[in-house]
């Protein structure tokens, strides 16, 4: 098969053509985007990170996830998207190289059939619950972290203008305690020109935003709507985390390389707060369960969690009851 080409040492072009379109396209009184403000995961400690997260409305942990866990997921998935002839069959599906033909995105039909086998895997839900996160985890929100057990995967072709994810909150999917955080798992080295994400600093101090929803499968904030101290990026690789609050504003850069560009996220809250119960369950009739999911899985361990933690659902079962009557 043909040897993974590297990024290189200095910029390739495509990352200078993204570059140079980036700054083209940039209003005259705007800054450039800035870097990430990160930390080191040998580093850590409660106060640094509930001071950043406060302050910024993120925290990047490089080398938060031991690489081999990484890399699992990663071949598990990328084996389901070579099955599904998303990826190049010339190239090893760890390269992700896309078959442009093959390009699809929620909500089509075909997408929604491959990311139900990437979901149903086990090492997709077991990644969420490595040991170095939940001791993050643990630092931010308490000694009682819940993790919310439904993990999106985000696969993303590229040159495909309607996946790109424009700037929202995630508060605006998910409701509950506004006390809840993301974690962006990249499951792979992310130049930029492979589409990361990106953080609006500070977004979270101005509380719920608008968000435009007609004609959108989506919603979004309208560009240059959304209120923040700067947007700041740049790459993001294996084994970092990007955490950010539910009312941190982000977005993710447009996939400009020739590969897939495949990340994670999971949510987690304190556990004595209130919860969405859609967090827990699946909406309509999907003809998705939590038991057709654990069908293939080896062991019990994560398997209904949550069942064995207290938790406080805002609607309760008896308020969702009586609006059913």
């Amino acid at each position: 098969m043909p040897d993974d080409p590297e990024t290189p040492s200095k910029p390739s072009y495509r990352y200078r053509v993204y570059q140079a379109a980036i700054e083209a396209c940039r209003p005259a009184e705007e800054e450039p985007l800035k870097a990430f403000q990160a930390l080191e995961a040998r580093n850590l400690e409660p106060h640094i990170l509930q001071n950043q997260m406060t302050s910024k409305g993120y925290v990047l942990i490089r080398e938060l996830l031991p690489p081999e866990a990484v890399s699992s997921v990663l071949g598990d998935v990328t084996e389901v998207l070579s099955a599904a002839g998303w990826l190049l069959r010339n190239y090893a599906p760890k390269q992700r190289m896309a078959n442009a033909a093959a390009a699809c995105g929620d909500p089509d039909p075909d997408f929604k059939r491959t990311y139900q086998q990437v979901f149903n895997l086990e090492s997709f839900h077991a990644l969420a619950h490595q040991l170095t996160l939940r001791n993050v985890m643990t630092m931010l929100v308490g000694e009682q972290p819940l993790i919310h057990p439904k993990p999106i995967g985000r696969l993303i072709f590229p040159h495909c203008e309607r996946l790109v994810t424009h700037p929202h909150q995630d508060y605006e999917f998910m409701g509950g305690d506004r006390e809840c955080f993301t974690v962006w798992i990249p499951l792979h080295d992310c130049p930029v020109d492979a589409g990361p994400l990106t953080i609006l600093e500070g977004s979270h101090r101005f509380g719920i935003q608008d968000h435009k929803r007609e004609s959108l499968h989506v919603p979004e904030i309208p560009a240059g709507a959304a209120l923040g101290d700067g947007w700041v990026g740049r790459p993001l690789n294996a084994g970092d985390v990007l955490i950010f609050h539910s009312l941190t504003v982000h977005a993710a850069l447009p996939n400009f390389s020739d590969r897939l560009r495949i990340s994670l996220d999971c949510r987690f809250q304190d556990a004595r707060r209130t919860l969405n119960p859609s967090t827990l369950v699946f909406a309509g009739e999907s003809g998705k369960s939590w038991e057709n999911t654990y069908s293939g899985w080896h062991s019990e361990r994560l398997k209904f969690y949550w069942k064995r933690i207290p938790l406080t659902l805002s609607p309760s079962k008896e308020e969702l009851a009586r609006l059913a009557e």
